[in-house]
């Protein structure tokens, strides 16, 4: 009896729930209708549609089995063969497959090439926790990104070579673990750990920095922070810039400002930035807005969405633009050298690793609020001698070449090597 009352009482509470519910989701989505139109109910719906049909375990970016296999504690003493002065250096590289516009890729396989044309034995081995295709992306390797290498699948083994270096912290296991012989080194682009939140892969990206490798950083930040953090013996290169390619158009009319803005790369602030050219937007209606990298929809303010675009493209988007806004969190990107040599002014945020990575008077600097940020997009857009200041910009990175990128990476194998023997 008491069973049948009880079930009563539930049941009754639930029908009472049900018209409160009911008018606090009508409220609600009347409410985003109000603000953000009918697209706001349609965008949380594809978001909460997306969140349940998603899988519950999680999909790992390294092969668990390579977790388990590194014992940080007993590394493996890997021979060094001894150098061959009438022979090439031999490089295994291990990466993940790479999709087209993939900007660390571009990096990689720049020096790769670079190496190459110095008389090294390139060979690549793609390492992939998703089970990709690895045809396909031995193809795209070629096809895009130019390389004439060896180009193998490291699940079938790996040669014996004279250095074998990790290009991201979950190749970092493969080589940890790996047999063949060759120094172990760590190609470093970025602090890793920053790509996630407080957690596992945190860690897991954090731990790789323990392993004994020698990196080679892009740039200076990483090789000071990864001695200063970790004890981690590493070189640097600078970053490069292909100035036959973004270079200044003396006859090109600007009357924009440029955003790289791609969501799925959370350390570049996106949402800040698509802030700051809201306000700016409002102070300068006049001014063009270009945002490359990501299409955006039902942005608060009109702008033009260029998406992904070939880097040809890229160079006429600067050069129609007074400035360009690049945000980075973790280590700067390849943006703000590209937009000096089309004379396209970068303001980017004021942080350490930027101003010692790009060590460059006519980068402008703004504290990482949109207010801030507006104003310093502002500021450039009314000089009255951007042309003058547009040249200089440009001028200031002539000298930068990837050229100088090989050589430094060149430097820095040939004396590791030398010391490891």
């Amino acid at each position: 009896m008491k069973e049948g009352f009880a079930l009563c009482g539930a049941a009754a509470s639930v029908f009472r729930e049900i018209p409160r519910q009911f008018g606090r989701r009508t409220r609600q989505i009347s409410h985003i209708v109000a603000t953000t139109g009918f697209q706001g109910v349609i965008c949380r719906a594809r978001f909460k549609a997306s969140d349940w049909i998603r899988p519950r375990e999680p999909v790992w970016p390294v092969v668990p089995d390579d977790i388990i296999a590194a014992d940080l504690s007993q590394p493996f003493c890997a021979r060094v063969p001894e150098i061959d002065r009438e022979a090439p250096i031999t490089v295994n590289w291990v990466t993940g497959p790479a999709g087209r516009g993939s900007g660390g890729h571009t990096t990689l396989y720049r020096i790769v090439k670079q190496l190459q044309n110095s008389g090294y034995l390139n060979r690549v081995y793609l390492y992939d926790p998703y089970a990709g295709d690895p045809k396909y992306y031995q193809g795209l390797a070629r096809e895009h990104y130019g390389l004439t290498c060896e180009i193998g699948d490291i699940r079938d083994g790996m040669k014996d070579a004279d250095a074998l270096v990790a290009t991201s912290w979950p190749t970092a296991y493969a080589v940890f673990n790996a047999r063949c012989a060759g120094k172990r080194f760590y190609f470093v682009q970025d602090y890793e750990p920053y790509f996630y939140p407080v957690g596992t892969n945190s860690v897991l990206a954090e731990n790789t920095y323990r392993m004994g490798f020698h990196g080679i950083t892009a740039g200076r930040w990483l090789a000071e922070k990864l001695a200063r953090e970790f004890g981690m013996q590493s070189d640097y290169f600078p970053f490069g810039c292909d100035t036959a390619l973004y270079r200044r158009d003396p006859a090109s009319k600007r009357s924009g400002v440029a955003f790289y803005a791609r969501v799925g790369t959370p350390r570049r602030a996106v949402e800040l930035g698509l802030l700051a050219l809201e306000l700016f937007a409002k102070r300068q209606p006049q001014i063009e807005l270009h945002l490359f990298g990501e299409r955006f929809d039902n942005l608060p303010f009109r702008v033009t969405n260029h998406g992904l675009v070939s880097p040809q493209r890229l160079n006429e988007i600067y050069n129609r633009c007074f400035a360009g806004l690049s945000l980075s969190l973790t280590n700067v990107s390849l943006v703000p050298q590209e937009m000096l040599a089309s004379g396209c002014l970068p303001v980017v945020n004021d942080a350490v690793q930027n101003r010692i990575v790009l060590d460059n008077s006519y980068v402008r600097y703004a504290p990482l609020t949109p207010h801030l940020l507006a104003a310093a997009l502002e500021s450039v857009v009314s000089m009255p001698d951007f042309a003058s200041v547009s040249k200089k910009a440009s001028e200031s990175v002539a000298p930068t070449s990837w050229n100088m990128a090989g050589a430094a990476v060149d430097r820095a194998f040939r004396v590791a090597l030398r010391q490891a023997l």
